[in-house]
């Protein structure tokens, strides 16, 4: 990270040629969530580069020296917040000092509402975007950003939000549906690790995660055979691998649970931290989560 930290600095002072340059606001996102939420407000009136594609982990991931870049020469930047951007943190606190300021969206919401967590510097849970409403805050944040900050476009911004608002009503509407064909005492989700706890609240099912809030935490033998007794007790049929997490611990819960006789599945892969491949059902945060419900659903029954 100190590397990364000289790096923006030298490129503070001496800039760089390759900033695109199209009469266009160019916007860097961090996660995949992110960034398919700005390209649908935005549309064709900026630039969009995601630093995260599918599958990374924002856990863990680093800045490269081209991110540090992109991050330099951008007009805004949106990310997430709340830590889940860990090793992002310190590049981010560097702009600040130089005037720069990346937006976390995440401050749009009622912090007093969130869940909380030992395990980030904020002390809250950062997967939000598993709370619709949230997501609509984060829509309504971008929408108010770009139009602040090119309002030629302003009427456009807010044509293409309210439409975006419309299709999370679709979305949630749908999943609820999906959701009400499985009864209250399947819903338990044992996934990675515990990316789904706003899904659990919203949505009442019991969520448990192997290796805690935090992919930077390593599953140990003890909570292989904790988890496992209580998937035994609770005769949950599927546990789920996560697209951004190695799917080796949940082969050795699954391994665990059935050499003590009860048979489980993996019910598929869910898509927590990042969305899927683009062009595909997953690669929007609409598809990504009537696919992850049709996924938890159909598994569970």
């Amino acid at each position: 990270m100190k590397k990364n930290i000289i790096i923006l600095s030298i490129i503070m002072v001496f800039g760089c040629t390759n900033k695109p340059d199209n009469g266009k606001l160019n916007i860097v996102t961090t996660t995949t969530m992110i960034t398919d939420l700005v390209q649908n407000i935005g549309g064709d009136h900026i630039n969009v580069e995601g630093l995260m594609g599918s599958g990374v982990d924002p856990h863990l991931y680093k800045a490269s020296e081209g991110d540090v870049n992109k991050l330099v020469h951008a007009d805004i930047i949106f990310y997430n917040g709340l830590h889940l951007e860990g090793k992002l943190v310190e590049v981010f606190e560097k702009m600040e000092s130089a005037h720069k300021t990346p937006i976390a969206l995440s401050d749009a919401l009622d912090k007093s509402t969130l869940i909380g967590s030992d395990y980030f510097a904020s002390n809250y849970d950062p997967h939000v975007w598993f709370n619709i409403a949230y997501f609509k805050l984060f829509a309504q944040k971008v929408t108010s950003i770009l139009s602040e900050k090119d309002p030629k476009n302003a009427e456009s911004y807010k044509a293409n939000e309210t439409k975006y608002l419309e299709q999370l009503d679709q979305l949630e509407t749908k999943i609820k549906t999906t959701i009400a064909t499985l009864p209250r005492e399947k819903r338990i989700l044992v996934t990675a690790h515990d990316a789904f706890n706003y899904f659990g609240k919203n949505y009442d099912f019991d969520v448990v995660g192997l290796q805690g809030l935090s992919t930077a935490t390593e599953a140990g033998v003890q909570d292989v055979q904790k988890l496992s007794a209580f998937i035994i007790e609770k005769e949950v049929k599927a546990v789920f691998i996560e697209s951004s997490v190695p799917k080796r611990t949940i082969e050795a819960l699954q391994a665990a649970v059935n050499s003590k006789g009860h048979a489980i599945t993996i019910g598929g892969t869910l898509y927590s931290d990042a969305l899927g491949n683009k062009g595909s059902m997953e690669g929007t945060y609409i598809g990504m989560f009537e696919y992850n419900v049709n996924t938890i659903v159909n598994a569970l029954k």
